[in-house]
């Protein structure tokens, strides 16, 4: 199933994070949310988070959600679950750059709606706030080319991690431009390592 945008983010009511993570928080017929953390816990057309629930998750970041959904991940999400078992941690977050959903990245807006990136920015900051010691797995790949409002989303991000003390990493090989590898098509026992994203963004 692919997820074509139905209309611009900016038309639609959006829920906050913290509306959304009120009602991930609640008991669902759909999923377990002892096991899972999805805000919104609905199908939409726009997602803040989808993982799983531990003390010491990988929080990985994509460009945008595409349909995954709780006990329902597609070949990305299951990549990014076995890369960050096999590394060491109890569990991931699937997060991304930009919070529409849209199974092609061509699909994107083309113009950027501030009010869901700053909402995204809160599930950011809240995904962060979970370990000790976050771990973010930069893994947006040449996607970031697509829309020119996607590196200083990005760029805000690396601010917020700063703040909370994260440690950034990359899997697989890094593009000619830099970009770090999308999760797909690495191997099941791809190994993190550091990645410079103070760096990259001087690049970009």
């Amino acid at each position: 199933m692919a997820h074509i945008p139905s209309a611009a983010t900016s038309t639609l009511e959006l829920l906050t994070f913290r509306q959304a993570l009120a009602a991930a928080n609640t008991p669902s017929r759909e999923y377990d949310i002892e096991k899972w953390l999805y805000a919104p816990n609905f199908y939409s057309e726009y997602r803040y988070i989808l993982g799983t629930r531990g003390k010491n998750p990988l929080i990985c970041i994509g460009i945008n959600p595409s349909t995954a959904r709780p006990d329902a991940l597609d070949n990305t999400l299951k990549s990014v679950q076995r890369i960050a078992l096999g590394n060491g941690f109890d569990s991931f977050i699937m997060f991304n750059v930009y919070a529409q959903r849209a199974t092609s990245p061509d699909d994107m807006e083309r113009e950027y709606n501030p009010l869901l990136h700053r909402e995204n920015l809160e599930a950011f900051r809240y995904v962060l706030s979970i370990s000790e010691k976050p771990a973010i797995w930069a893994a947006w790949g040449a996607i970031i080319e697509k829309r020119p409002y996607l590196p200083g989303c990005v760029r805000d991000m690396a601010a917020v991690g700063r703040q909370y003390g994260a440690s950034w990493y990359c899997a697989g090989a890094i593009t000619k431009k830099g970009h770090p590898h999308h999760p797909l098509y690495l191997r099941k026992d791809e190994k993190l390592k550091p990645f410079d994203v103070e760096g990259y963004l001087n690049t970009l």
